[in-house]
């Protein structure tokens, strides 16, 4: 039997692997969720052994649901949510949350305890902020370090390892310290196209001066899909496989799937910078690739070796997406539980009201989709939703109506961000989507008709999954280098393309949007 790969996508809400051959055909799929603490809206946290545990439950039911032999799989790469791991000196678990129990050790991506502490960062004015579009984010990990320094004292003495999520899994999988490039770039202020990649003056103006020492982070990261070593005998036990399997690198979560659905175009990197991946789920994240560097206010980036070794990559987003979605469900009266079935149900009741109202189904409906703050353009954590236009009805016509346009808001996001993009030297034209929203046929429709952009969606049935297994592929050699696996690897493509009949409509309703964007930071002003 030919040799195999296994690629690891861990999310918000569960762990996700998949085994792949060399040529990037999947052969199985298996998920296992995974738990989450709230202690309010800007408080959010996981167990790290749990994650670690659904990874390898994951592992272990794809390998027996398609029947190989574990020795056949050669290598395996993990990619995560930019959630920070925190252990102590001896490798166990340390407390992050509030009420101090120690299983609680990581700090969800979508925390935002931090933003004093992330607005402490933008005003240093360090050269730092120029390599994340100018503002820091809560998201990022400097900002909720300094908090735990502060809020947490007694416990960052105690600190001996710190990760993001998916080095941790590298660390668990191989016993491993290396750090990814793509992680310590693009959250942990770490200039990975500077010879000296952390910058020491920041992290002391941040009260951070003894972080790289505390958290045993090596001075130079590591190239994604550069190999870790083996997995370790322990976790080769727990993952169902053997010492026979090198671990590769891995990315943040998002990264993976740009791989995913942009890797095709690794050799063309001079016109790569036409080609927007769109990472949509619980949250939509966009990665763009180019030759050179970029800086974008409100857009993160640009990193350089984050994705693909020798590209800059600019990384945008929205905070709440499909959470958006589901939040619009649970809070309306006609709501209720936003499964898959209440989705499908509402989607279906739109395209009916539609067949009569057309484009003009809720035309006086506005939403100003950052319930959880603007990611970007704008760089505004504190930014809150807008609805405009609602009435006093309550019926599951009236939900219809606005998860519509909810739906219409999100589309337009991701057209704010790409005008800021196009405006500094990228000419985007083509949406590449992978993750949840293709699930969503509303949500596909209005990617291409609100943006003007023509919609690919990739044949491949987890795109994020085969990001990870190039990277397992290089990491285990079946390929020289990540470029050549994400060439060899790349599946098909479905094309969707705008409708012409649609744009009038969208760009009167962009022009509002952008209206209401003015008239909110106005309001914001009145204190």
């Amino acid at each position: 039997m030919e040799s195999l790969l296994v690629g690891v996508d861990v999310g918000t809400g569960s762990a996700r692997a998949g085994l792949f051959t060399p040529s990037g055909q999947m052969l199985a799929r298996a998920e296992h969720p995974i738990l989450m603490n709230r202690g309010d809206a800007n408080f959010a946290e996981h167990d790290s052994e749990d994650i670690w545990n659904a990874v390898c439950l994951a592992v272990r039911s794809t390998v027996a649901e398609a029947g190989v032999d574990p020795s056949a799989i050669t290598g395996i790469a993990f990619d995560a949510t930019c959630s920070l791991v925190v252990r102590d000196v001896d490798g166990l678990p340390l407390s992050v949350s509030l009420d101090d129990e120690d299983h609680w050790d990581t700090i969800v991506w979508l925390d935002h305890r931090a933003l004093a502490e992330a607005e402490a960062c933008t005003l240093s004015g360090h050269r730092v902020l120029a390599s994340i579009g100018g503002v820091m984010s809560p998201e990022m990990q400097v900002p909720k370090l300094m908090w735990l320094k502060t809020h947490k004292p007694e416990h960052w003495d105690r600190i001996g390892y710190l990760f993001d999520l998916a080095d941790f899994l590298s660390w668990k999988a191989s016993g491993s310290l290396a750090r990814s490039q793509s992680t310590l770039t693009c959250k942990w202020t770490y200039l990975g196209h500077e010879a000296v990649g952390w910058q020491q003056d920041f992290l002391e103006m941040m009260g951070l001066e003894d972080l790289l020492e505390r958290g045993r982070l090596p001075e130079r990261a590591e190239p994604v899909a550069s190999s870790a070593g083996p997995l370790a005998p322990e976790a080769a036990e727990a993952l169902g496989l053997t010492t026979n399997c090198q671990v590769g690198i891995g990315l943040i979560d998002a990264h993976a799937g740009a791989l995913g659905v942009l890797g095709g175009f690794a050799n063309d990197v001079e016109t790569i910078d036409r080609h927007l991946a769109l990472i949509a789920g619980t949250s939509s994240c966009v990665m763009a690739l180019s030759a050179e560097p970029r800086p974008i206010h409100g857009v993160w980036g640009p990193y350089f070796g984050a994705a693909l070794p020798n590209a800059w990559l600019n990384e945008g987003g929205q905070s709440a997406t499909g959470a958006l979605l589901d939040h619009v469900i649970r809070s309306h009266a006609a709501g209720g539980n936003p499964d898959s079935t209440m989705h499908q149900k509402i989607g279906e009741r739109i395209t009916a009201l539609r067949s009569v109202e057309g484009y003009d189904l809720a035309s006086r409906l506005h939403v100003l989709p950052d319930y959880h703050g603007n990611r970007s353009p704008l760089a505004d954590p504190q930014a809150r939703g807008v609805v405009h236009g609602l009435t006093l009805d309550h019926d599951f016509d009236s939900l219809c109506r606005l998860y519509w346009r909810t739906a219409v808001s999100i589309a337009l996001g991701v057209r704010h961000i790409l005008d800021a993009l196009n405006t500094r030297g990228y000419a985007i034209d083509t949406l590449h989507v992978t993750g949840g929203h293709t699930r969503n046929p509303l949500l596909m429709e209005l990617y291409a008709d609100a943006t003007g952009c023509r919609v690919m969606e990739s044949e491949a049935p987890e795109a994020t999954l085969l990001g990870m297994a190039m990277v397992a592929a290089t990491a285990s050699g079946h390929y020289p280098h990540l470029n050549a696996a994400c060439t060899g690897m790349q599946q098909g493509r479905s094309e969707r393309l705008p409708n012409p009949d649609a744009r009038e409509r969208f760009e009167r309703d962009y022009r509002i949007f952008l209206e209401m964007t003015r008239h909110r930071q106005v309001i914001d002003t009145m204190r």
